[in-house]
């Protein structure tokens, strides 16, 4: 089955971003908005029960921190992606390193961008036009992200949560 890693953002961050994902986002059916920790990975029931044991862990040694959104960006020349840049974070690149080592396929096929996306396989004009209109809008969001969540993939291509994990000391 495949599965991947990721933080949903708060209510307000959802909806400005689904605002846009509406239009130009043909996965917005799929996913809500979130941040990617780790991306899509083959792993059969077995083994993800030893995952969702060491994801425990990660989560139980992880305190809540704070991530802000202030602009638009893209990963052209690459792809015609636009997304809501997520500010470099120590404490979200430090979750994604323990995402990729220990028992997780190490395998990273980009380096780690945090990032919402919020328009994607767009023709080169609506690219423009959309990002052009986007970079002169304010962003200004901060969130505490406080838990992620392991996701897997159904067979109509959307994605649903498959367990939350709070950070802090697990209670007993």
């Amino acid at each position: 089955m495949k599965y991947g890693i990721a933080v949903f953002p708060s209510k307000q961050i959802q909806d400005e971003a689904n605002s846009y994902r509406k239009r130009y986002d043909p996965h917005y059916a799929l996913i809500p908005p979130h941040i990617t920790l780790k991306e899509s990975f083959q792993v059969d029931q077995e083994k993800i029960d030893e995952l969702v044991i060491e994801l425990k862990k990660i989560a139980n040694e992880t305190d809540p921190f704070t991530i802000a959104i202030e602009k638009v960006s893209t990963f052209a020349p690459v792809t015609n992606t636009i997304y809501l840049k997520v500010e470099p974070n120590q404490a979200l690149e430090e979750l994604v390193e323990k995402m990729y080592t220990g028992k997780f396929p190490s395998e990273m096929e980009h380096p780690f961008v945090p990032h919402i996306t919020i328009a994607q396989k767009l023709v080169e004009d609506e690219y423009s036009d959309v990002l052009g209109s986007l970079k002169m809008k304010k962003l200004q969001f901060e969130d505490t992200v406080d838990r992620f969540q392991l996701l897997y993939q159904l067979d109509n291509g959307s994605w649903t949560v498959y367990e939350s994990f709070v950070f802090g000391k697990e209670v007993l």
